[in-house]
C-alpha cells in the first residue's frame, strides 16, 4: 500500500468536501434517520480529523534539503533525476483515485419495500381493498364457488401494507361458502400471521353497492379496486384511488392511479 503524507490526506479531504456539497441533497432523499444520523456522525470525524490536521502540532516539519552528492558521471546524476521524477505522485491519478473513491462511498441507497409503500400510499394510514383480481387470481364471485387462489406475487406488499396502515378486504360474494373459501385460502397464504390483518377486517357483501358502502363508511385514505364504475363513484369522496387494470381508462379524476396489479405499483416486478 502506498505511503501517503498528511498533504496528501488533506487534498483528499478537500476534494472528499468539495463532491459532498454536491451529492448530498440527492442522498438525503433515499436516506432513512438512522443513514442520515450516521452520515452526519462521518462528517463530524471528518472536520475533526481537518483541524488536527491543521493544527501547529500536525504540521509536517520542514525537511532537510538534501544534499548534493559528488558527481561522479552525467549518467549517475541522470539516474538521480529520473528516480525523483517518478516519485513524484501525479495530480491527475489522486484527482482520479478520490472520485473513484467517493464515487463509491455514496452510490444511491436502495430504499427497501417499506420505505416505497409509505412513499407511494403518501403516508396513509387507511387502506380498503377489493379482493378479485387484486389479492385473488379469480376475478368474478362465480368462479369464486369453485376455487379461492391468492396470488403469490402480492403477497409481499400485502404484508408491507399490513405494518404501516389499517387495511381492510373487501369482496362481492354469492354464498356463505365462498365466504369460507375466502377466508381459508387468505389464512393458508400466511395474510393473518403478521399480525396486521385479522379476519374480521375481511369484509364480505351481496352486490357491488355493497363494497361503496363500506368503503365510504370506513373513509379510508386509499381504495384499490378493479371495476371503474366503482372508482368513479368514490372519487370525490376518498383522498386517493388505485385502479388495478391492464389498460388505463381515458378519463379518471385526477386523485385516481392507474396499474396493471398491486405490486407493479410498489415496483416489485
Amino acid at each position: 500500500m502506498a505511503d501517503y503524507s498528511k498533504d496528501d490526506v488533506v487534498q483528499l479531504i478537500k476534494r472528499f468536501g468539495a463532491f459532498l456539497t454536491v451529492k448530498i441533497s440527492n442522498l438525503f432523499r433515499s436516506m432513512d434517520t438512522k443513514s442520515v444520523g450516521a452520515l452526519a456522525g462521518l462528517a463530524l470525524a471528518i472536520v475533526f480529523t481537518w483541524r488536527l490536521l491543521r493544527s501547529p502540532s500536525g504540521t509536517q516539519r520542514r525537511r532537510p534539503k538534501r544534499q548534493a552528492a559528488p558527481s561522479s558521471s552525467s549518467g549517475a546524476s541522470s539516474h538521480t533525476n529520473a528516480t525523483i521524477t517518478t516519485s513524484v505522485v501525479n495530480p491527475s491519478s489522486d484527482d482520479s483515485r478520490a472520485q473513484n473513491v467517493i464515487d463509491e462511498f455514496f452510490q444511491p441507497v436502495k430504499p427497501t419495500l417499506g420505505q416505497i409503500v409509505r412513499q407511494k400510499l403518501s403516508e396513509g394510514r387507511k387502506v380498503t381493498c377489493q379482493l378479485l383480481g387484486v389479492i385473488l387470481e379469480e376475478t368474478t364471485p362465480e368462479e369464486l364457488q369453485k376455487q379461492v387462489t391468492v396470488r403469490s406475487s402480492v403477497l409481499e406488499v400485502l404484508l408491507e401494507i399490513t405494518k404501516y396502515c389499517d387495511l381492510y378486504l373487501m369482496e362481492r360474494v354469492l354464498d356463505d361458502e365462498s365466504e369460507k373459501k375466502v377466508l381459508l385460502a387468505l389464512e393458508d397464504a400466511g395474510v393473518f400471521t403478521s399480525g396486521g390483518l385479522v379476519k374480521d377486517k375481511v369484509l364480505f357483501c351481496s352486490t357491488e353497492n355493497g363494497r361503496i358502502s363500506f368503503v365510504r363508511q370506513l373513509e379510508p385514505d386509499w381504495h384499490i379496486d378493479i371495476n371503474p364504475d366503482i372508482v368513479t363513484q368514490l372519487a370525490r369522496f376518498i383522498k386517493y384511488q388505485l385502479h388495478i387494470s391492464p389498460t388505463k381508462p381515458e378519463r379518471m379524476a385526477a386523485n385516481v392511479f392507474n396499474s396493471p396489479s398491486l405490486e407493479q405499483f410498489f415496483g416489485c416486478v
